[in-house]
């Protein structure tokens, strides 16, 4: 496998991060490391740090990881996390919708992209409309 950004998906949900997970790797081909971070250490709603530094761990295969969180304190951990981790170069919490975000972060990674450019899709999945 190519070196590619690794993606962190952090969800308060076990059964949402593994289900987007499900989903974006079968679009990403298995190019991409995408690493998960539901719920707590004991498989129930919530976040947590642990769960989240060892998902930046697995996910970071040299390229730069971008972490996406679902919402409210997945955003504030993560970003704990990640002060904590002191790579902010390397290192990126996006602000996007959570599955639209997966989706644009992981096929764009899988091209090789680097990872201003995986950010930026990230960013742009605001503007993916359905209809």
């Amino acid at each position: 496998m190519r070196t590619s950004v690794g993606i962190v998906l952090v969800s308060h949900s076990p059964l949402l991060a593994a289900g987007v997970r499900e989903l974006v790797e079968q679009l990403g081909g298995g190019s991409v490391r995408v690493a998960v971070a539901g719920g707590t250490e004991d498989g129930e709603l919530g976040t947590s740090y642990e769960l989240i530094t060892e998902a930046v761990r697995q996910a970071d295969g040299g390229a730069g990881v971008v972490v996406l969180p679902d919402l409210g304190s997945s955003v504030l951990t993560a970003r704990a996390v990640l002060a904590d981790l002191g790579r902010a170069e390397e290192l990126v919490l996006v602000d996007a919708p959570f599955v639209e975000g997966a989706v644009s972060v992981v096929v764009t990674a899988s091209t090789g992209a680097g990872l201003a450019e995986v950010v930026r899709a990230a960013q742009e999945a605001w503007q993916a409309h359905k209809f």
